[in-house]
């Protein structure tokens, strides 16, 4: 008989409470969870404090405090709110909060909070469908350290992808969501994840969506789409305007100025000795974003490099202050491609600035004092890799550096100069060892030491990275179509051919699919210079497996080498985690295109390779339509309209992989790499041409014969 009266008490009062209950918010108007809440029609009200709510509020009804004020300031709650709650049988959600519902009798412990580095949020318990060691990301996470035995959530520097892949169990982690009673608490701001650019965005629906519904005591509760900015400018299969390519270039191009990317002598000087240290670690250059109330440059002082990867609890990001030569020709290609669209004259004055700060006006070619412009100089013609770091010489830099100068020189139809890049490209060819390796880097005092003699005399030498090598060939190959100087064909044949001897046994710096995105260059431009069936066999061969990995998309997914001792930087343990240079996967099939390494230069060769062949067309388009539909939109930071981000996450559409990369992880953006090769191909697909083609007529030969000094013993 009383079984039978509870079951009747409990149909008749608890359960319509429950069907129809209420949530009381306190917090801002327009957080995220009463636009969820708005969403689904559920029945909400604004509170300005919780005794308020907890004099309105029912059994059944649930109660959410947030936290505007983070993460400077905590949400106000006291031991009796918790109490409270679970004596009226209110569900009580509150995040960041000033007082914990400790076990202790006076119930209060001084709140301690921990500011997160390279740790990421961890699911431990399922949520929404979500599984144990998924990953997401909390950006800046500010916390309040909390004791739990059983969280639902929490804290920790983990290494993988969207999965904890090493477990937790050696990590240090902080709680982050757990239940006590009838009081749901989240130690930092959840309410924060639009703002703060939390990712991936379909994991916290499913979070939110789990906190509602908890809130409610519906399962069934859903969000069905976060707002996100920034966010890719198109969907998956949105059609797209005619006029797509052209106005990807275009706001590739103004994106430098939306940034505030140019140098100002206003306060160069004042920020680069703040965030420069000569010689130091660039990967620590960061600093505060130029804003629009400081002065902008022209060009005359040069381009930085773009964002860092973290993003700061307020959705910025910091600004990179290492100044290299690289981005500097390749940033004045994308304007001169701009200025030819568009007619417009910042475009062209400022690529011509950029040309003129890269070879005169800069410390990049005739540092040291100006030692390296002497002829006796080993290092002459070079570029040093930065401003910090003038006698460092990496090949590759110097090679899409000169590429980047050259296609800017031919759009802008100026020969001024020509004689620096015959320079620079001869510099490289006498450092080559007999069978056509530089080397991943050379530095000036063994340069001045050893004499250039001694790396061109190097026998045996070999260097198995595409990345450091390959862009060298391609510049030598295009240099001998223009001038038929024999050993700049006779060093780039044999190092491509070493490399095809050998392949897939190369050294994979990030990936394999990297490697194979190099690769395509000088095979595409070795058809164009000797068109045998032996070098078209070999480009068959790498572009077919660089587009194994292309998705229906257009994506390129990225790959990591499985060949022992072959794969230079792999996250193997959670204590790697953040350390060094990364790949954006942790493991092969991880969903991922890479903007920096892979699909920007991949772009561009598989043009020339189209160009030079007529094949692989389909391909080409597709990928150029993927890179337009990813390429940001944003409303509210102006500063990251028009750039693309490293990384995307195509399954799930967002802006997402493993951040271990340190400074040049997922969300890092890049004058040079990623902005200026994906915009000007574009622009070459869009207009059916080449990079090949466009420089082809460009008079080189006359500046040769008088650089042929730098050769000779």
């Amino acid at each position: 008989m009383k079984i039978r009266v509870l079951i009747i008490y409990t149909i008749i009062f608890l359960f319509p409470a429950l069907a129809n209950a209420k949530v009381f918010i306190i917090g801002s108007k327009n957080n995220i969870f009463t636009l969820a809440l708005k969403q689904q029609n559920a029945d909400f009200t604004i509170v300005s404090n919780i005794d308020q709510a907890f004099n309105i509020a029912k059994r059944g009804d649930g109660i959410i405090i947030t936290a505007p004020g983070y993460p400077d300031t905590t949400c106000s709650i006291n031991k009796d709110s918790y109490d409270k709650a679970e004596s009226k049988g209110i569900r009580l959600f509150v995040e960041f909060p000033s007082t914990l519902p400790h076990e202790n009798k006076d119930g209060h412990t001084p709140i301690q909070t921990y500011s997160s580095k390279l740790e990421r949020g961890i699911i431990v318990s399922p949520i929404m469908g979500i599984e144990p060691l998924s990953i997401v990301g909390i950006n800046d996470c500010k916390l309040i350290k909390a004791e739990c035995s059983t969280p639902i959530m929490v804290l920790g520097k983990v290494a993988g992808y969207d999965k904890a892949i090493f477990g937790i169990n050696d990590v240090k982690t902080y709680p982050l969501l757990y239940r006590d009673n009838n009081s749901l608490i989240a130690t930092t701001s959840f309410s924060n994840c639009i703002k703060g650019r939390y990712a991936p965005q379909r994991e916290w629906s499913q979070i939110l969506s789990y906190i509602l519904g908890w809130v409610l005591n519906k399962d069934d509760f859903t969000i069905k789409e976060l707002p996100s900015d920034p966010r890719p400018a198109y969907t998956r299969n949105e059609k797209l305007p005619r006029k797509a390519k052209r106005n990807a270039v275009i706001s590739a191009a103004n994106w430098l100025w939306k940034a505030n990317l140019f140098i100002h002598p206003s306060w160069e000087k004042e920020l680069m000795r703040k965030y420069q240290v000569m010689g130091g670690n660039c990967n620590r250059f960061f600093g505060e974003p130029i804003t629009d109330k400081m002065l902008q440059g022209n060009g005359s002082r040069g381009i930085m490099e773009g964002h860092a990867s973290n993003i700061s609890s307020d959705g910025s990001q910091e600004y990179r202050y290492f100044i290299r030569a690289d981005v500097q020709g390749e940033s004045a290609m994308l304007l001169a491609a701009a200025a030819q669209l568009s007619k417009a004259e910042r475009y062209h004055n400022t690529s011509v600035n950029l040309l003129d700060y890269l070879f005169h006006t800069s410390d990049f070619r005739d540092g040291e004092g100006g030692e390296r412009c002497k002829r006796s100089s080993a290092a002459y013609g070079l570029l040093g890799w930065g401003n910090t770091h003038q006698w460092v010489f990496y090949n590759d830099d110097n090679a899409r550096c000169i590429l980047g100068a050259i296609g800017a020189a031919a759009m802008l139809d100026n020969s001024r100069w020509n004689l620096y890049i015959v320079e620079n490209i001869l510099a490289m060819l006498r450092l080559c060892s007999e069978d056509g390796f530089f080397g991943a880097r050379l530095e000036l005092a063994d340069l001045n030491k050893n004499g250039w003699e001694y790396y061109a005399d190097r026998k045996n030498y070999i260097n198995p990275s595409p990345h450091f090598e390959s862009w060298m060939w391609a510049c030598f190959l295009w240099l001998y179509d223009k001038t038929g100087y024999e050993p700049l064909l006779e060093k780039a044949k044999r190092g491509i051919t070493h490399m095809m001897e050998i392949y897939p046994n190369w050294k994979a710096q990030n990936g394999i699919q990297q490697e194979r995105a190099r690769m395509i260059l000088p095979l595409a431009w070795l058809v164009r210079v000797e068109d045998t069936p032996k070098h078209r066999e070999w480009l068959d061969l790498i572009v077919n497996k660089f587009l194994e990995n292309q998705d229906k998309c257009g994506a390129i997914r990225e790959e990591l080498s499985t060949l022992p001792g072959r794969q230079n930087l792999l996250v193997t343990s959670n204590a790697r985690y953040g350390l060094g240079e990364a790949s954006l996967i942790a493991q092969n099939g991880d969903p991922v295109a890479d903007m920096l390494y892979t699909c920007n230069f991949g772009f561009f060769a598989l043009n020339e390779a189209y160009k030079a062949t007529g094949k692989y067309k389909d391909a080409l388009e597709s990928l150029a339509d993927f890179l337009i539909r990813i390429q940001v939109k944003s409303d509210k930071h102006e500063d990251l309209d028009g750039c693309w981000f490293r990384a995307f996450d195509y399954e799930r559409w967002d802006y997402w992989a493993s951040n271990a990369d340190d400074g040049w992880g997922a969300w890092c953006t890049l004058t040079g790499w990623i902005e200026s090769w994906i915009g000007v191909t574009e622009k070459f697909v869009d207009d059916n041409s080449c990079y090949w083609d466009i420089t082809k007529n460009m008079e080189m030969k006359s500046f040769l014969n008088k650089s042929l000094w730098l050769i000779k013993r």
